[in-house]
């Protein structure tokens, strides 16, 4: 089948959607769809929407919009706690393997027996690439006074221009002994800690895209332990595998290792309470999720 439809400009847009039951007044809708793409905000508007496309009775602009701000919001608090998260994966993964290997020695490819030849060797070029391109002041003076003689940065240098699609890659190919001694740290097996660095790839992927996520089923599921040391996960709440909650819930638990001392959940409470009306069901969140011992 053919794609024949025609672009439209802002003020058919706004038309369009006017016409399809939206109730907002037609000059503040234009003036925001120059904000921010139609395409984007039809994911948003989706829910609203009945079968011969129009939009329900009593479908506002303003109710659509406030669930447009409130993913924008809630991708910034992933955003924060992933970068604590990465940012502690990495400084565990850089120590022990700059200790086996040396400051170059992670370009051998004995120090990542898991990969395949050939992802091995697409995560090289991918290193090259960022050392190459990479503008940082410490690169630049690494570039001058040791060029002659290296072509890559060591080891702990590397891993603060690394991808964390990079450093997932790293992680996933060194030896079972290492990655079960960086998942002890944060008190898992070695299997359920790759799991959740998979997922929290892709969210991040999402969030650096400004893609939506609060009502999304997550493609690539974070395995749920049953329980560790201290908690048992699913009790008495069940932490679901294939919505955004889940997820949050394993940022908590391991922001409560790195950063203890972090307030991070309650910008997460705030957002809530502000916007009441957005679905927590879409999100993965049970009734009563509050009553798990991850939350409290």
């Amino acid at each position: 089948m053919k794609y024949d439809k025609p672009p439209l400009s802002f003020e058919e847009q706004a038309e369009l959607l006017i016409k399809r039951g939206l109730v907002v007044e037609r000059v503040f809708l234009i003036d925001h769809l120059k904000s921010v793409n139609y395409y984007r905000l039809s994911g948003y508007l989706y829910p609203y929407r009945q079968l011969n496309d129009n939009f329900k009775s009593g479908t506002t602009f303003e109710k659509v919009w406030r669930r447009y701000t409130f993913d924008r919001r809630l991708r910034l608090i992933f955003m924060d706690a992933i970068e604590r998260v990465e940012v502690s994966i990495r400084t565990q993964l850089i120590c022990i393997l700059a200790h086996e290997s040396g400051a170059f020695g992670y370009m051998k490819r004995e120090i990542l027996p898991d990969l395949s030849d050939s992802d091995y060797l697409r995560w090289v070029d991918e290193i090259k690439k960022e050392f190459s391109r990479s503008q940082e002041q410490f690169v630049e003076h690494f570039r001058k006074k040791y060029g002659d003689s290296h072509e890559l940065l060591p080891l702990w240098m590397a891993g603060e221009i690394m991808s964390f699609g990079c450093m997932l890659t790293m992680y996933r190919g060194m030896k079972d002994v290492f990655k079960k001694e960086i998942a002890v740290h944060y008190g898992i097996p070695g299997e359920v800690l790759t799991s959740w660095l998979q997922t929290i790839n892709v969210i991040r992927n999402i969030c650096a895209h400004h893609s939506r996520l609060w009502n999304r089923e997550l493609g690539v599921k974070p395995f749920i332990p049953r329980k560790n040391k201290y908690l048992q996960w699913h009790e008495p709440v069940l932490i679901p595998q294939n919505r955004i909650f889940g997820v949050l819930t394993i940022l908590r638990y391991l922001l409560r290792i790195i950063a203890p001392q972090s307030k991070w959940e309650d910008r997460l409470f705030e957002l809530l309470a502000e916007y009441p009306e957005i679905s927590r069901w879409s999100m993965g969140f049970p009734d009563n999720w509050k009553e798990s011992p991850l939350w409290k």
